[in-house]
């Protein structure tokens, strides 16, 4: 088994987009990522649209040639802090590698590349049934966002457009 490496993605790289993609679209069949495939307009423009975007950065893991790993982040802002913050949007680990540490190497390369752009901290979503990926985040120090513990925790919702 050769070691794992870990890649800031270069979207105009033929293989880097392509590794985004196909990585992508196995997480998107998977039933955690919603168990439906890319469709074909985003499969042909996804690279492209995340290279128009320079809050847009991505992290690549490989074993050998065979990418096994990605992670897609967008850049935001922090009001309160004035400062960028990075959300990591996308997680994904194919199954044959998964409980290798490939997603705290990847996550490691995340936080390097927001401390680089100067970002306050990290943020994530991710589905409380996922106990394998909460345990994963828990361990690199990602924890539920509260202000004032009488408000709660805070709630992750949606408005699709």
């Amino acid at each position: 088994m050769a070691p794992i490496e870990v890649v800031l993605a270069d979207y105009r790289k033929a293989a880097h987009a392509a590794a985004l993609v196909d990585l992508l679209d196995a997480y998107a069949r998977d039933p955690a990522g919603g168990g439906t495939p890319l469709e074909a307009g985003v499969r042909a423009g996804l690279p492209a649209a995340l290279a128009a975007r320079p809050q847009a950065f991505s992290v690549l893991a490989y074993e050998g040639a065979q990418p096994v790993g990605l992670i897609n982040c967008i850049e935001g802002f922090s009001t309160f802090a004035c400062r960028p913050l990075v959300n990591v949007h996308d997680v994904v680990v194919l199954p044959s590698h998964r409980g290798q540490r490939v997603a705290q190497r990847m996550l490691a390369r995340v936080e390097q590349e927001a401390r680089a752009r100067g970002a306050c901290r990290l943020t994530l979503e991710v589905l409380s049934g996922n106990a394998p990926a909460l345990r994963s985040y828990e361990r690199e120090g990602f924890v539920g966002y509260q202000l004032d513990p009488a408000f709660g925790h805070a709630v992750f919702l949606q408005k699709k457009l």
